[in-house]
């Protein structure tokens, strides 16, 4: 090794390992300051808040699923809103357990008349339940006899395009 006045020379692998320091630290600056300016460019929109129609729908629901946890069903947090015109039915996948019993609560609001709830088996096979019918309410309620993927009809027998809420209760 040389030395020269006020110099200190070090092997070449550890000026390069310096030089190395010197780039990481510049681009962890750059992608610093690349990572705070990205969330304001590609932040998500806002959820919306639920329209009146879907507030309306999602009480209506609520309603009847208050008198099933009188006989101990808990209602799931979640839940579905959409669009439904009558004669257009719609289906939604659940996953459910045997040993479980299960109700399933469609509500509708504004000019819908009358709902109707179907359950069928992943096979696409009816699926007998307990039914509740009222207007623009309906439900139907069972136990499944396997676990695993089964279908939910939703339908609007009668009335105009409105909107639905469908939640579930389980105990």
């Amino acid at each position: 090794m040389k030395r020269e006045h006020g110099k200190r020379e070090m092997p070449s692998g550890t000026q390069e390992i310096r030089k190395r320091k010197g780039l990481s630290r510049r681009a962890l600056a750059a992608l610093f300051l690349f990572s705070t300016a990205l969330p304001l460019w590609a932040a998500p929109e806002p959820a919306s808040a639920p329209s009146d129609a879907e507030v309306k729908a999602r009480a209506s629901a609520l309603d009847v699923a208050g008198a099933f946890s009188n006989d101990g069903f808990k209602t799931r947090d979640g839940h579905t809103v959409g669009k439904i015109t009558p004669k257009e039915p719609i289906f939604i996948q659940v996953n459910l357990y045997s040993g479980n019993q299960y109700w399933f609560i469609a509500a509708a609001s504004g000019p819908a008349k009358r709902l109707a709830v179907t359950v069928f088996d992943e096979k696409g096979k009816f699926v007998p339940t307990e039914l509740y019918e009222n207007d623009a309410q309906a439900a139907a309620g069972f136990s499944p006899q396997t676990s695993g993927p089964y279908l939910i009809r939703i339908e609007e027998l009668s009335g105009e395009p409105a909107t639905f809420c469908l939640l579930y209760s389980y105990k």
